[in-house]
């Protein structure tokens, strides 16, 4: 009896490997019975076989042995770890793609194999709705159909975009770490609402809305951002009074700062620190 080969294994069941899994069978990208999972809370990878009906491995060398993708979504500080674990599968051809911050190219090469296929990935919490935007990098060992695989998976969580590595990290500070930086602009507008009379739960509707609508703006006009803002901002109106406002708190340069400490982190964890 041939040996059954799984199209898909995913390491790490957490938030951003379920959501991989629900978009996956959403799409056409796998049937259930194509995929296996592995997670160190078994409690928790159980709920997750029944919740999407896909099949669990007894542990990640087993998934590994019987898959044509692997797809690493485990913490950065715990993927060595299950690196190191996996490496002594003669994997064949198998395509690695990771999703952890800071994992490089390099590394998975240095624990996999110099002729490993290895995918660099950061995406973001969106994708759990959908709405994700992922960026991927890629080593010289990746063939075409490999990349438009790895570029399947992530692109049926949200878009995709292909980077060189060298600007992964800045990639992890901007978009990957961006969302929380943006709940914290709605949170804060929320509250900014408050304080001027308006009822909570009307201050966040009219918030989050307001920068869906505006990211919606940027993304379908093609314009370039400073132009919508002139668009908005009439002479000696109220749009500039509160953009002076916000010139005069740093805005852009808090901005500017949280970008470039995130980008940092990330760094550093590729250094395994």
């Amino acid at each position: 009896m041939a040996h059954h080969k799984y199209k898909i294994g995913l390491i790490g069941a957490g938030h951003m490997g379920k959501a991989l899994l629900a978009g996956w069978l959403a799409s056409p990208t796998a049937e259930p019975g194509e995929i296996t999972a592995c997670d160190t809370n078994r409690s928790g990878l159980k709920a997750t076989v029944r919740k999407f009906g896909i099949e669990a491995a007894k542990n990640n060398r087993d998934l590994v042995a019987s898959a044509e993708t692997v797809v690493l979504a485990v913490k950065p500080q715990v993927m060595d770890g299950v690196l190191d674990d996996i490496a002594k599968v003669p994997a064949g051809k198998t395509l690695f793609i990771s999703i952890a911050a800071g994992t490089t190219l390099a590394r998975m090469e240095a624990r996999l194999g110099s002729d490993v296929s290895a995918v660099r990935v950061m995406p973001n919490t969106p994708a759990l709705i959908g709405e994700g935007i992922s960026a991927l990098s890629f080593n010289r060992q990746v063939s075409t159909e490999e990349k438009e695989r790895a570029m399947g998976l992530m692109g049926a969580v949200g878009e995709t975009v292909e980077v060189d590595e060298n600007i992964m990290d800045a990639v992890t500070g901007l978009s990957g770490s961006g969302p929380a930086y943006v709940y914290v602009l709605i949170e804060a507008l929320s509250d900014a609402g408050v304080r001027q009379g308006i009822p909570r739960e009307v201050a966040q509707q009219l918030a989050a809305h307001t920068v869906r609508g505006a990211s919606g703006m940027v993304l379908k006009s093609g314009r370039h951002p400073g132009e919508l803002k002139d668009m908005v901002t009439s002479p000696g109106g109220t749009t500039i009074a509160g953009l002076h406002a916000l010139e005069q708190g740093g805005f852009r340069a808090i901005l500017y700062d949280a970008v470039a400490a995130a980008t940092a982190r990330s760094k550093n964890l590729g250094k395994g620190e």
